[in-house]
């Protein structure tokens, strides 16, 4: 099935608190021509300031995913936002941003998605090229994994596993298939994490900008956050929106499946750079 490439039909800007940087950050997304790609650029610096979505500028960043250009000029937790144009088709667009990270905003991609779509889609006239991967390639690292397989369907899945051992999250697996089509199952399931390591995080200097309004908070048994959980497995859910923004990187929609156990930001990055390592394991058309 052919799309056809795909940006927004006019200014959109969001603005909200970085997780981890806790600075307040105004992002605006923007038209784009065809053949674009999605493109990056901070606007509060005055040169370097361009970074392309793609896998080749992916940068090692705890907690997050990261790009950064030839320069080193950067911006990280970008993997909700790239959900989103994933899971709406969205290919070419510029964002501009005043800062060095993402707005968090409610630690999903719900409030992305929602005013993308308020703001509508313009589909544009050349096609859109996927990425055919030529053969199953795993990257392993003692218990976890992620893997793709090739399938014979025209869409991808994804098959994810996480197991916390612990007295709240503990064992939990979810199967999105048809990831572009049933977004919706995972668009609004926020980050996470245990109380017992949030010392641990702000000695790293991270999650400056973390709250119950942004991320789900486990202490024991329970969760802190008033309202509660979105979905009983809204964790695994929230591993897959941020593999799917992760993989997004690619530049490409990808058909096939992908299995994962235990994964995270590092694992999908190192699976996207293994496929792209050699032209023998893909063909884009």
């Amino acid at each position: 099935m052919e799309l056809n490439q795909k940006t927004i039909k006019k200014k959109l800007t969001f603005e909200g608190i970085g997780l981890h940087s806790g600075e307040l950050v105004t992002l605006t997304l923007l038209p784009a021509e065809e053949d674009d790609g999605i493109v990056f650029v901070r606007t509060d610096l005055k040169k370097n300031s361009v970074i392309k979505a793609n896998w080749k500028n992916i940068y090692t960043a705890n907690l997050c995913t990261k790009i950064i250009n030839k320069n080193g000029i950067g911006v990280s937790t970008i993997e909700h936002l790239m959900f989103s144009f994933y899971s709406l088709g969205i290919t070419n667009l510029i964002i501009q941003i005043n800062g060095p990270e993402v707005p968090i905003m409610d630690g999903s991609a719900k409030n992305f998605i929602e005013d993308i779509l308020k703001t509508g889609l313009l589909s544009q006239k050349k096609k859109i090229l996927n990425l055919h991967i030529l053969k199953k390639i795993e990257i392993r690292d003692q218990n976890k994994f992620i893997k793709y397989e090739s399938t014979n369907k025209n869409f991808l899945e994804i098959d994810f596993t996480i197991d916390y051992k612990d007295q709240f999250i503990k064992k939990q697996r979810y199967i999105l298939k048809n990831a572009n089509k049933n977004y919706l199952e995972v668009f609004n399931c926020r980050t996470f994490c245990h109380q017992q390591d949030l010392e641990k995080i702000f000695a790293m200097g991270l999650a400056k900008g973390g709250s119950l309004d942004n991320a789900i908070v486990i202490s024991g048994n329970k969760i802190l956050n008033q309202g509660g959980l979105r979905y009983k497995d809204e964790f695994v859910r929230h591993k897959i929106l941020d593999c799917l923004g992760d993989l997004y990187l690619s530049s490409y929609l990808i058909n096939g499946k992908i299995s994962c156990n235990q994964g995270g930001h590092e694992l999908t990055a190192r699976l996207l750079k293994e496929i792209f390592k050699s032209k023998k394991n893909y063909l884009i058309k």
